[in-house]
């Protein structure tokens, strides 16, 4: 029942985000909103809907490193996992855009996030901060579209306005993703903790791994579709636009709506938190790296991401040969990524050079 109970949240979270997106799309088109600012606001937001119903029900209901775990965990299947199963189907192009920018805020704000959590949580006040940042990334994404003379974000955005829908069923779609949101969040989040009870270990490694798998559907969903139809730079914006969101927009709003601190153990602020720091942190030398992503840096993502769920399981169940594996991972499999991509770039430069 418990299974259960987690698939049935998971569905909910899924249908209840795209019911919600849709509602509040059109709504906004009703009341004369470009699409440009849907598109940036609306359909963005409702892409990290999922994470923020779960982490804002953990945090109400105590299981307050539940709210960080998910954001975290969701951060690191999003570009491991996704990007990886995606540059398998067919690499993928980076943009400019990307690389000189994205990229690098989803570094700055995880640099940010690892910071606040050094003393254990994520207070109001650092919860402020990050929704300040949220506030401002917005503001400077729509002065840039705004600059460049952008009147549509993207097809999706396109897509839903085509269609035009009376007032009132755009009001009965956001009620309704609403509920379904709520409802999805509160069994995940119970089935999570019951879960975490029946196996002896702690809620966090079920939001790091089961959680937030389950809340990044959505990305992989949209990212694979993505890939599959040809349009391979949209794979790559979706999951670091989603990881900027997630930190900022989920870990923000949870922290400030929370009546406590987010707290952040030490296996999650210690271990957890610098992952997700080291996987952004790939990314800037494997994107500006011909500006693709190819299928051997998609199996490498997938490794590196077997390689840490394995880690977790072994630390959780308290594993004999947890030693070694991490000395096999930390002077095995790191120092070959390490030399996978000094040589991807020295091969780089020759090619620019030439």
């Amino acid at each position: 029942m418990t299974w259960l109970l987690l698939f049935a949240g998971l569905v909910l979270l899924v249908i209840g985000a795209d019911l919600l997106v849709k509602g509040a799309a059109r709504l906004a088109s009703n009341f004369g909103v470009p699409a440009l600012v849907i598109g940036l606001t609306v359909v963005a937001f409702g892409t990290s809907a999922p994470e923020l119903a779960v982490s804002v029900k953990a945090a109400f209901s105590g299981q307050a490193e539940l709210a960080i775990a998910n954001v975290v965990g969701s951060n690191i299947f999003n570009v491991l996992f996704i990007l990886g199963v995606a540059a398998l189907i067919s690499p993928l192009i980076i943009s400019h855009q990307l690389i000189r920018q994205d990229v690098p805020i989803m570094v700055a704000v995880s640099v940010a996030a690892v910071l606040m959590t050094l003393d254990g949580n994520i207070n109001k006040l650092e919860a402020a901060i990050l929704v300040i940042g949220l506030v401002g990334y917005t503001w400077f994404l729509f002065y840039q579209g705004k600059q460049k003379g952008v009147d549509v974000s993207d097809g999706e955005v396109e897509e839903m306005l085509k269609t035009h829908v009376p007032m009132w069923q755009n009001v009965l779609l956001v009620i309704g993703g609403l509920v379904l949101l709520v409802m999805g969040a509160r069994w995940l989040v119970q089935s999570a903790v019951e879960l975490a009870t029946a196996w002896g270990v702690n809620e966090a490694v079920i939001g790091l791994t089961i959680v937030a798998a389950g809340t990044s559907l959505p990305e992989v969903v949209t990212s694979v579709v993505a890939t599959i139809r040809g349009e391979r730079d949209i794979a790559v914006g979706n999951v670091v636009g989603s990881n900027i969101f997630n930190i900022l927009c989920v870990l923000g709003l949870s922290g400030l709506v929370s009546p406590t601190p987010l707290l952040a153990g030490e296996q999650l602020a210690g271990f957890d938190m610098p992952v997700m720091l080291g996987v952004a942190v790939l990314c800037v030398p494997l994107f500006f790296i011909g500006a693709i992503l190819n299928r051997v840096e998609g199996f490498l993502f997938l490794t590196l991401y077997i390689a840490y769920v394995w880690v977790l399981i072994a630390m959780a169940l308290s594993l004999g040969y947890l030693p070694q594996l991490q000395q096999g991972i930390m002077y095995g499999l790191l120092p070959l990524v390490v030399l996978y991509v000094l040589i991807s770039l020295v091969h780089d430069w020759r090619r620019r050079k030439a």
